[in-house]
C-alpha cells in the first residue's frame, strides 16, 4: 500500500516552499517519524517526517522544485522491502570516484551546495556520508562548524566577515554568481514594499544607560540563580519599556487594514534575532504580561531555535511592534525599516561612553542612541516623539517600570 508524502499545510503568510533536501532515496527503508525531506520557505525550513514504516517509493518533487501547501512530494510503500545494499567495497570507490576521475564537483544536495557557497567552503573538500558518497546538508553544516572552531590560518582569514559572500584572494578578478536564498529574496521584496507603500519616517533620541547598567550589574548573579540560569540582559528592559509606552500611545501598536485602523489590545513584540539563514523575528506573545525573567527566557529560547533552524512559522508570524538591536554588531546609528503591517519599529544601538552635561557638570555616561521608524499615515510626529521620550524616561529611571508611572 502506497502512502502519499505531502508538503506541510502552509499558513496564509506563506505562499509556497522549495524542496531543499531529500534525506532518503527511492528504495531506502524508512521508519515512522524518520526525517524524509526538508521544505524551505521564506521563513523557516520545515521537516517532513515519515507517517509509517516502509520503503521510500517514487519522488514526485525533486530538490529545488517549488511546492504548494499539502502538495504530494512522493510516496512510502508500507511494509515494502528495502533495496539490497551495495557491496561494502563499492562505497569507498564511489566516495573516491570524484577525485579519481579528476572531478572537483561531487554529487551534493542543492541545500548542501548553497550552505557551502554561503560559507566559502569548497564542496569538493567535504566528505559525503550520503548514499553513494553524496554530500548532504548535515555534512556541510559539520564542515562549517569545524571551520568556525578552527583557529584562523592567516590574518586575512581572521578578519574576514562571517557573511554569506564568497572569499577571494587579493588581486583576483573573478566573479561568482549565486542565487538568493528564499529568506534573502523575501526580505528584499518586503523591504522595498515597505518603503514604497508607507510614509516612513524616523525620529531619534538618546538614553542614559547608567541606571539600567547599575541595576543589571548589582542583581545579574542573583537574577540568574533565582530564575534557573536565565541571564539578565538589556533587551528585557527595552521590551518592558516598550509595552508600557504602547499602552500610552495605542496608535504605535496599531496597524492599517485597507481603510481601517486596527488597534491591538495586546503587545506581541517581535525581537530580531540573527541566525545563519539571516535575520529572523520571533514574537513574544502578550509581552505586556511577561516578567523580565520570562522575557529573557523567551528570547534565549528563540535564539537557540534560530541557531538550530527550529523556529516554527507560527513563532515568527504576527507581531504588533518590533525591536531590533544593531548594537550587538557595533552599530551606533541606523534607521530601521518598519515590518508591515506593523506601524513602528524601535532600533537599539551600541552603548558608548560619552561626555554629557549633567547638572551643569561634564560627566562621562554610557549613552545609547534610539531610533523609532514609524508609518506617518497612522502616527503623527508628536506621538512618535512622545512615545520615544516615554521609553527614554522609563529606561533612565527603571523604578517607573515597577511603579507603573
Amino acid at each position: 500500500m502506497a502512502i502519499e508524502i505531502k508538503a506541510p499545510t502552509f499558513p496564509e503568510s506563506v505562499a509556497d516552499g522549495t524542496v531543499a533536501t531529500w534525506h532518503k532515496q527511492p528504495g531506502d527503508a524508512v521508519k515512522r517519524d524518520d526525517l524524509i525531506v526538508d521544505i524551505e520557505t521564506d521563513k523557516v525550513v520545515l521537516e517532513v517526517l515519515a507517517t509509517a514504516d516502509g520503503v521510500l517509493g517514487d519522488i514526485v518533487k525533486n530538490e529545488g522544485d517549488t511546492v504548494l501547501s499539502d502538495e504530494v512530494l512522493g510516496s512510502i510503500v508500507e511494509g515494502g522491502a528495502a533495496a539490497p545494499a551495495a557491496p561494502a567495497a563499492a562505497a569507498p570507490a564511489q566516495a573516491a570516484a570524484p577525485a579519481a576521475d579528476g572531478e572537483d564537483d561531487p554529487v551534493a544536495a542543492p541545500a548542501a551546495r548553497k550552505i557551502a557557497e554561503e560559507n566559502g567552503i569548497n564542496i569538493a573538500s567535504v566528505a559525503g556520508t550520503g548514499k553513494g558518497g553524496r554530500v548532504t546538508k548535515e555534512d556541510v553544516v559539520a564542515a562549517v562548524a569545524a571551520k568556525k572552531a578552527a583557529p584562523a590560518a592567516a590574518p586575512a582569514k581572521a578578519a574576514a566577515p562571517a557573511a554569506a559572500a564568497p572569499v577571494f584572494a587579493a588581486g583576483d578578478r573573478v566573479e561568482k554568481r549565486v542565487p538568493m536564498t528564499r529568506v534573502r529574496a523575501t526580505v528584499a521584496k518586503r523591504l522595498v514594499e515597505a518603503q514604497s507603500n508607507m510614509a516612513m519616517l524616523t525620529t531619534f533620541n538618546e538614553v542614559d544607560m547608567t541606571e539600567i547598567m547599575a541595576l543589571r550589574s548589582k542583581y545579574k548573579d542573583l537574577f540568574e540563580k533565582s530564575h534557573n540560569g536565565v541571564r539578565l540582559g538589556f533587551m528585557s528592559f527595552f521590551v518592558k519599556a516598550a509595552t508600557e509606552a504602547l499602552k500610552r500611545f495605542p496608535a504605535v501598536n496599531a496597524s492599517i487594514d485597507g481603510s481601517d485602523i486596527v488597534y491591538h489590545g495586546y503587545a506581541d513584540i517581535g525581537v530580531a534575532v540573527s541566525s545563519d539563514r539571516g535575520l529572523v523575528v520571533p514574537v513574544l506573545r502578550n509581552a505586556e504580561l511577561m516578567s523580565l525573567a520570562e522575557i529573557e527566557g523567551g528570547i534565549a529560547a528563540y535564539g537557540k531555535k534560530a541557531r538550530d533552524g527550529k523556529l516554527s512559522i507560527d513563532e515568527m508570524t504576527g507581531g504588533t511592534f518590533t525591536i531590533t538591536n544593531g548594537g550587538t554588531f557595533g552599530s551606533m546609528m541606523s534607521t530601521p525599516i518598519v515590518n508591515p503591517p506593523q506601524a513602528a519599529i524601535l532600533g537599539m544601538h551600541n552603548i558608548l561612553q560619552r561626555p554629557m552635561a549633567v547638572n551643569g557638570q561634564v560627566v562621562i555616561r554610557p549613552m545609547m542612541y534610539l531610533a523609532l521608524s514609524y508609518d506617518h499615515r497612522l502616527i503623527d510626529g508628536k506621538e512618535a516623539v512622545s512615545f520615544l521620550v516615554a521609553i527614554k524616561n522609563l529606561l533612565e529611571d527603571p523604578a517607573r517600570l515597577l511603579l507603573d508611572i
